[in-house]
């Protein structure tokens, strides 16, 4: 049954490559669905479409000349001679070796390119992922557009947004589960420890590689604030663990630094994406901030490219929240304040994402933005 699945979802992705035009929205749901896009041959094709990369005009390969006198080189160079782990073991040194020559030059060539991007430690993580599934030259391409993106709060020369996004964990804990936000409030715990869970998009804490391309695949597909809802997830199903822990701040950030390996991925996306649906940013930018901000890429996602009008991201998945909703006599005075009970907040977090289900809506332009206090970056 699972080989007969796999095989019906492969001949799905190759009918919406094939379509004219190709059919982004179907990817998207493909990308979200469980399994994501299966293969890493597969991930070539449709990673460039979900960015809106063109494959036939891709730039050519950066040169060393990127080195010399770059303010960022050394820097770069560290981190991806600390990045062994991040290869596939029993990978030969002279093969390893080489692949974290392109990784430099993919980082230094993007930069170069883009000078309003600032290198962060983490960044190397993002890269070196698409390395390994696409090759040097797409990886440069899709790296540069994600950059420009996804990840353009992060390059910031300050960490001002990257610390507001983290200001968005604890409203959707509190959504779902009081009582484990008002014990991580108690251990003034802050958010610090799922920093680098968000800026590595996981890569960095996660040790399978085939788990790090799935979510790869659920984020490309996604809103750029759908790392923080898998954060969220994350700490939501640790629930109990998180109660039984001692209630002070050294205590509980051991526990929740500790990612576990064996987490139900599959789960957790699809809760993810249910609470992205029901608790959507612009209804929790009050509480994560109290001004305006005009610069993230969240407040101005619908700018970029893939939010066309074809690929409405919300469409599939609210219409699916929605008849979920109907068939179990929910009212919308429930939806609107879910607060007043935490059992449907436990049974809407049980959906999952099916196979119709199209990547998530960009933010509204009402959304509040104002990081008001210091983090540190990860080591």
């Amino acid at each position: 049954d699972f080989d007969s699945k796999k095989k019906r979802k492969v001949a799905e992705i190759y009918q919406a490559l094939n379509s004219d035009p190709i059919d982004v929205a179907a990817l998207r749901r493909m990308a979200i669905s469980e399994g994501g896009l299966l293969t890493d041959e597969i991930r070539c094709k449709v990673w460039p479409k979900l960015l809106s990369v063109n494959t036939d005009d891709l730039p050519p390969l950066p040169g060393k000349e990127l080195r010399e006198d770059n303010k960022d080189y050394q820097q770069v160079l560290l981190d991806v001679r600390r990045s062994l782990r991040r290869f596939p073991p029993g990978m030969p040194d002279d093969q390893r070796e080489g692949l974290q020559e392109e990784l430099i030059d993919i980082i230094l060539h993007v930069l170069k390119r883009n000078p309003q991007l600032h290198y962060y430690q983490g960044y190397h993580d993002i890269v070196v992922t698409f390395l390994l599934v696409v090759g040097d030259r797409l990886a440069t391409a899709l790296v540069e557009k994600l950059s420009t993106h996804h990840l353009r709060d992060f390059m910031d020369p300050t960490m001002d947004n990257t610390k507001h996004i983290l200001n968005y964990l604890m409203p959707i804990i509190d959504q779902v589960n009081p009582e484990v936000h008002d014990f991580m409030q108690s251990a003034e715990v802050g958010t610090i420890f799922a920093l680098s869970w968000l800026i590595t998009w996981f890569g960095h804490v996660l040790s399978d590689f085939r788990h790090v391309v799935r979510l790869y695949d659920f984020f490309l597909a996604c809103h750029p604030l759908m790392p923080i809802y898998f954060a969220a997830v994350i700490v939501l199903y640790r629930e109990q663990e998180v109660l039984d822990c001692e209630c002070d701040m050294a205590s509980v950030h051991h526990l929740l630094s500790q990612i576990p390996q064996d987490l139900p991925y599959e789960t957790l996306i699809s809760r993810a994406g249910d609470l992205f649906v029901q608790f959507p940013p612009s209804e929790l930018a009050r509480e994560a901030a109290q001004q305006q901000a005009e610069r993230t890429a969240a407040s101005t996602f619908k700018d970029f490219e893939l939010a066309s009008v074809q690929q409405r991201p919300d469409t599939v998945l609210r219409q699916r929240f929605r008849e979920r909703l109907r068939g179990e006599e929910r009212t919308k005075s429930v939806l609107t304040k879910p607060r007043t009970n935490r059992f449907v907040k436990l049974a809407v977090m049980g959906l999952t994402v099916a196979l119709g289900a199209a990547a998530l809506a960009v933010v509204k332009s009402a959304l509040e933005w104002a990081p008001k206090f210091e983090l540190q970056i990860f080591p």
